[in-house]
């Protein structure tokens, strides 16, 4: 059986397809980023005895520039990229409450 049918032999939407395919690409990007940031912060971050021999790169600590910093500009990047070149826009129809709304025959509105 296809991945992409239902048990009843009827077929996904294409739309649905590629909407769960975009949040899947997407909890991937943030485990690995959360798989990078926390054991990072950790080892680097944490247990300095000596405040005054934290290492710093352009005067902020390096455990927060290399740790939470840089994850935080990549994944900048990659929602920029993923938002404008990736993602797809489709059409999800009408729900029945969202047409116009029948006029009562031989009824007239009445402007206010």
């Amino acid at each position: 059986m296809s991945s992409s049918s239902l048990p009843d032999g009827e077929q996904y939407d294409p739309f649905f397809l590629h909407a769960r395919r975009e949040a899947v690409i997407i909890f991937c990007c943030w485990f690995v980023a959360m798989l990078w940031v926390v054991p990072y912060c950790y080892y680097y971050g944490y247990g300095i005895t000596d405040p005054e021999k934290i290492p710093t790169t352009f005067g902020i600590p390096s455990w927060l520039l290399w740790g939470i910093g840089m994850p935080w500009l990549l994944a900048d990047i990659f929602t920029t990229w993923f938002c404008f070149w990736f993602m797809k826009d489709g059409e999800l129809g009408s729900a029945g409450d969202e047409g116009p709304s029948p006029v009562a025959e031989g009824s007239e509105e009445v402007a206010s």
